[in-house]
């Protein structure tokens, strides 16, 4: 499992089955999401640890809202948060790039085989290119005017702007969800073989566990950014929106996905 070690693995298990005792729930999926699961983690990154789970039934028809979120505080650089699945099914039904970036994850602790069955079609119907590309370019547009336009800059922090940026192009060139990885990103992103050996030679850095700290900043990357920013803000109205299915599709969804956690 790449940019996780086996005693890693061993501990996050060990902590996601004491979830699931403390909260009486099932986990439906566990997987890495930041830096580790996009490719560009220092040696000192925290792990972003992320769950679907789901009660039993009699907990969803209680009357009263009740917390759908798990959330602890971070611990020996350990960070768990997870939704439950009726969560995640609102969110689906928005197009959540979030949600879709956990789904891409090439690092999973744990999953359930018919689980993961069961959302491939929704997550493809439900997928929105115009408000994924959104999404995208306004997390580069504010990283960028954040951390990248100043004499000196956090050299770190383009990778920041490039990933949302690199996604949008894939959304672009294949109508699909893109994928998580920044390599595989970039290999897509059509860059000049210049820009391209510049933003490898960082990832390497980065990768190495140096400290990418203030440096100049570097031009030919901003003006491709700036030149991509525009790009996006003009083109991102004519992506296709696709019509979502009817919301009972997703009640339908949501009741099938319960018959397996029925209480004893």
């Amino acid at each position: 499992m790449e940019a996780v070690s086996r005693e890693i693995v061993d501990v996050v298990l060990g902590r996601l089955h004491d979830v699931e005792c403390e909260h009486d729930v099932e986990i439906l999926l566990a997987v890495e999401s930041g830096s580790r699961a996009w490719g560009f983690a220092s040696l000192d990154s925290d792990y972003d640890v992320r769950f679907i789970y789901r009660h039993r039934m009699p907990w969803y028809l209680d009357v009263l809202q009740r917390r759908d979120v798990i959330e602890y505080p971070i611990v020996d650089e350990m960070d768990y948060s997870g939704w439950d699945l009726r969560k995640m099914l609102f969110l689906l039904n928005k197009s959540n790039p979030v949600l879709f970036e956990w789904f891409h994850s090439p690092i999973v602790y744990r999953s359930d085989t018919a689980f993961l069955e069961a959302m491939k079609e929704p997550f493809d119907r439900f997928f929105s290119p115009v408000a994924t590309v959104y999404h995208y370019l306004h997390m580069a547009e504010n990283n960028y005017r954040e951390y990248l336009k100043r004499d000196r800059v956090k050299v770190k922090k383009y990778f920041y702007v490039l990933r949302p940026l690199f996604a949008c192009a894939y959304i672009e060139r294949y109508k699909k969800a893109p994928p998580i990885q920044f390599d595989i990103l970039l290999e897509t992103a059509a860059l000049e073989p210049s820009m391209q050996s510049t933003v490898i030679e960082l990832l390497e850095r980065k990768k190495q566990g140096y400290e990418l700290g203030e440096e100049d900043r570097i031009e030919p990357l901003n003006r491709y950014i700036e030149r991509q920013l525009e790009h996006f803000r003009e083109s991102v109205s004519g992506f296709d929106p696709r019509e979502k299915p009817e919301p009972e599709y997703l009640n339908r969804l949501f009741a099938e996905m319960m018959t397996g956690r029925q209480e004893a």
